[in-house]
């Protein structure tokens, strides 16, 4: 799927009433920004790289931390609460313009399943030029979020994940990552994914758990 492709998104299965029957937890509105957003949101990304992989001279570290000063002073006034500004509500953008989220796109999502694709960063190094083991959890719980959404399961939190590291993880290469409910048990929705290369081959693999939130739970 090329980066302007519309994804495939299945909604029948979605109940728009839930946020009203299961929990405290706010339901989440997309938001569209104005053009400049999604070009501020990968400059960021491009300083998060840098900000891990430069190696210059402190008077350029102290230009760079004005920059930065002047940059915080310019957007604290506009700082918002949860659910307000655009980032994380954007998802037509990678990881939903989310700087938190890896940058990655869903390319279908339906009752039967998610899949995404993207690559990892710089900013995600771990060593020796693999993804750091600690960001797949957070690719696999962040398809597990959507997995319970697309399905039409009631507002869940993630009671465990357990992944299974299988081979390294390469930056800088396109990889995909699809998802599936495996079952449901009450208020338990079993799931699972896989992370694979260009050529299938399996990277990582993740089990999860995800909990229905009772009435009074946030």
């Amino acid at each position: 799927m090329s980066e302007s492709a519309e994804p495939v998104i299945d909604r029948s299965a979605i109940d728009e009433d839930r946020y009203d029957k299961h929990g405290g937890f706010p339901k989440a509105e997309d938001a569209v920004p104005g053009p400049e957003f999604a070009p501020f949101v990968e400059a960021m990304r491009t300083l998060q790289d840098l900000t891990v992989s430069v190696d210059c001279p402190d008077e350029v570290f102290g230009w760079a931390l004005a920059q930065a000063r002047g940059l915080i002073e310019l957007l604290e006034p506009y700082r918002a609460p949860e659910m307000q500004g655009p980032a994380g509500r954007v998802p037509t953008l990678p990881g939903r313009g989310s700087l938190l989220m890896p940058p990655w796109r869903t390319v279908t999502a339906g009752p039967t399943g998610v899949t995404m694709r993207g690559e990892f960063r710089r900013y995600h190094l771990g060593g020796n030029g693999a993804v750091h083991g600690g960001v797949l959890p957070l690719l696999f719980d962040d398809l597990f979020g959507s997995l319970v959404h697309y399905s039409g399961r009631p507002i869940s939190r993630t009671a465990f994940l357990h992944v299974n590291y299988r081979r390294i993880t390469p930056l800088h290469t396109p990889l995909v990552v699809d998802g599936t409910v495996d079952r449901v048990e009450g208020r338990k929705t079993f799931v699972s994914a896989r992370l694979r290369d260009e050529s299938e081959t399996l990277l990582a693999e993740c089990e999860g758990l995800m909990v229905q939130l009772l009435p009074w739970q946030p």
